[in-house]
Formats: structure tokens, C-alpha cells, sequence
């Protein structure tokens, strides 16, 4: 089997890569009959040498490979026919900026294994860049709230080179006793743990924080059923909520009252109750000030995200009046961090963290026959048509949604 890591080409650039040569070099250990070779890049937060210096093959043409591995979404162009690709595609949510390359995919009889795609029995993702996101998005909300208070100041992420070092920056700030809800019980969510923990902010439960008055700044952690309530009064579990979301309302607001900083680090799916509304914002009892939205749903269950913000530019305001954006300095803005591609700030951290799920969860299973369906799964694409998995997706591929 012969495997190569492409070059990213998508704009803007994206320094992250599947496999660090360190992790390349454990996969050529642990599957010695493998061929891997590394497609010369300029960008990727390993440089080529660092590669050859570790034994490993660095090359123009990969086009012999039998296996493409990337991270974010090949342009159409750069697609080589009859190849397995892996690769955050975009599409499984049926994104109309990417339906063309979907069509392309098929069109050019590609096999598209999509990471979010691999997952075990139960649905549950293996890998992924979560963690990061997380840990990036809790140092953008720290840092927006100095910006905006005046009171300390935060280099930018991307300047710092791991999560140590934005670690030792944010044990330099000195906070006032903010209230911090923190939602989530993925790896979003637990990566922007670690950094409250590593800041040593004390941890409240639900009952304490919505209760008590504080002298130092504290943070909650809140799952789905501690901000939202079956209609019916019934207190079932999670899975109950992810099966059937229509039957539940939104009791956010009452963790709103009392939250200065929002940290959103949730999953949210179709069909749940939004958090909070326009409406909601509106009230003079919301008391948010500040929101770090990892998740990132625009127009969605988090009402003050109206866009994606940028690493270049990562903070806006939002006027809960008028429902529009505006600078994040004016008056009475709610200040919003909503960059969407946050690991791409640690590309290092985040490379070597994933590489090492991948070489776990992933590369086996080319060896064992795919005991466990991962690549069964993860599969969307095969033979020019869409997997029965993911057959969900044939009209948005014809055009009919």
C-alpha cells in the first residue's frame, strides 16, 4: 500500500498536516511494508527537511500513491482520479460552497474518507482537531477580554509556538471575579477546560454558580440537560435529548443572567433548542458580555454569532439592540471571538495530537482487513457513487437541495 501526505493548497494557508515526521516515522516502524512519501510543501509547520532528515521520502509526484492524505479540502483541480482521499471535505452537513467539489469527487471516481466520518459503532468521532479548538478558543476569549477592558494585553495565539506558551501568558493576566460557563462534554470542551485549570480558576458546580456570589473568578461546566428541559417536565438522559430534540426548550437563560463570559465549546444538532435568541440577548436581565464561540454555528443557538470571525481578525461586537454588527469597543457590545478554523493557530500541538489519533484509530486498519470498520464507516464515496451511509447526501449532490 502506497501512501503519501499531500500538500494543503486551500487559501487561506493552512500550516497543519496530518503526521509530523516524528509520528511518520512510527507508522513506517509499526507497518514496515508500507511506502509513504511526503509531497513537497513550503507552508506545513514541518519543512521538508525536517522530513528527509528523518528518513523519510520528499517528493513532487505523489500520483503513484494509492492513499492521499490532507487536511482541509483538496481544490478541484488538484484531485487525482481513482485515489482513496482523507481529507475534512465539508459536505456532510451538505454545505452549498462545496457541493461542486463533491460532484468532482464522484465525477472523478474518487474514494473520500472525510475525518469527521471516522467514527466508532456508536457514532463517537476518533479524531479530530477538538482539542485544540478548544484550547485555542478559551485563549482568544481571555484575550478579547483584554482588549476590550483595557486591563491586560495577550499576544496573539498564532505568535506563541504551543499550548505551554499560551498557558504561561494567561498565568500572567489578573481577572476580576467573572463568572465563566463553559458548555460541552467533548473534546472541544475538555481542551478549553485544561486551560482554566492550568489558569487555576475554581470550578463551581451548576447549583453553586447560579446561586453565589464569588470573589474570584470561578467557571462552570454545563451539558445539554443542564441548559435544556424537556417540555414535559420528564428528566430522562443525554441520548434522549440527541434522539429527540423537538421535545425540549432552552433554560439557558437562567445561566445567562448571571455569566459574563461565555465559553461555547457544545455540539449542536439539528433540530435543538437555539441557547439563546435575538430576543434573549435583548433582555436586561442577560447579562453575557464576552462570548468565546468555538462551535461557531452562524445564525444559530448562540444568537450574538452573525459571522465566522478570522485568525487576522478574530474579535467583533455585536449590539443586541439592533442585532448588528458593531466595533467591539462601543458601549454596549457583546464582545464575540467566532474564528472557525482555531487550531490552525497551534499547527504544531495540533499536528502531532492528531497524527497520533490517526496512526492509532486509522492506519490498522489498512493491515487487518478493517476488522472494525473504521474505513467501512468513514467511507462516503466508491465506484463514481455515494456509499449507502451517506446516501442522504444525493440530492444535495443533484442539485435538489
Amino acid at each position: 500500500m502506497k501512501f503519501a501526505i499531500i500538500k494543503e493548497r486551500k487559501n487561506p494557508p493552512d500550516r497543519r498536516v496530518v503526521f509530523s515526521p516524528e509520528k511518520l516515522v512510527e507508522f513506517k516502524t509499526q507497518f514496515p511494508q508500507a511506502d509513504i512519501k511526503v509531497e513537497s510543501s513550503n507552508i506545513r509547520v514541518f519543512n521538508d527537511n525536517s522530513y528527509k532528515e528523518s528518513g523519510l521520502q520528499v517528493v513532487s509526484n505523489i500520483s503513484d500513491s494509492d492513499v492521499l492524505i490532507g487536511v482541509k479540502e483538496v481544490p478541484i483541480d488538484a484531485l487525482i482520479p481513482n485515489k482513496k482521499y482523507f481529507f475534512f471535505s465539508h459536505t456532510i452537513k451538505k454545505q452549498p460552497y462545496n457541493r461542486k467539489l463533491l460532484q468532482a469527487i464522484l465525477a472523478k471516481n474518487i474514494e473520500l474518507y472525510d475525518h469527521e466520518t471516522i467514527v466508532k459503532e456508536n457514532g463517537e468521532r476518533l479524531i479530530g482537531f477538538g482539542r485544540y479548538a478548544g484550547i485555542v478558543g478559551a485563549y482568544n476569549g481571555f484575550r478579547a477580554i483584554g482588549l476590550k477592558t483595557e486591563t491586560f494585553a495577550l499576544p496573539k495565539a498564532e505568535t506563541l509556538e504551543n499550548q505551554q506558551q499560551l498557558i504561561k501568558e494567561l498565568k500572567n493576566i489578573t481577572l476580576s471575579n467573572i463568572k465563566i460557563l463553559l458548555t460541552g462534554n467533548g473534546k472541544v470542551a475538555y481542551g478549553a477546560k485544561e486551560m482554566l485549570d492550568a489558569m487555576q480558576i475554581k470550578q463551581v458546580d451548576i447549583d453553586q454558580y447560579l446561586t453565589q456570589s464569588f470573589t474570584e473568578p470561578v467557571y462552570c461546566l454545563a451539558d445539554v440537560l443542564d441548559y435544556n428541559k424537556r417540555i414535559d417536565g420528564k428528566v430522562i438522559d443525554n441520548f434522549d435529548f440527541y434522539n429527540h430534540p423537538e421535545k425540549y426548550d432552552s433554560n439557558f437563560m437562567r445561566f445567562a443572567k448571571v455569566t459574563d463570559f461565555f465559553i461555547a465549546g457544545h455540539f449542536y444538532g439539528n433540530g435543538a433548542p437555539y441557547l439563546f435568541t435575538r430576543q434573549d440577548a435583548k433582555s436586561k436581565n442577560f447579562n453575557i458580555q464576552f462570548v468565546a464561540d468555538i462551535s461557531c454555528d452562524v445564525d444559530g443557538p448562540v444568537a450574538s454569532t452573525i459571522k465566522a470571525s478570522t485568525i487576522a481578525d478574530p474579535i467583533y461586537g455585536y449590539n443586541p439592540i439592533t442585532e448588528k454588527e458593531v466595533h467591539f469597543k462601543e458601549n454596549k457590545a457583546i464582545v464575540v471571538m467566532s474564528v472557525d478554523n482555531l487550531p490552525c493557530e497551534l499547527p504544531k500541538d495540533a499536528s502531532e495530537g492528531f497524527g497520533e489519533l490517526f496512526l492509532q484509530h486509522v492506519i490498522p486498519a489498512f493491515f487487518n482487513n478493517d476488522k472494525d470498520g473504521v474505513l467501512e464507516r468513514a467511507k462516503m464515496t466508491e465506484n463514481g457513487q455515494l456509499t449507502p451511509r451517506f446516501s442522504y447526501l444525493q440530492d444535495f449532490v443533484d442539485g435538489l437541495e
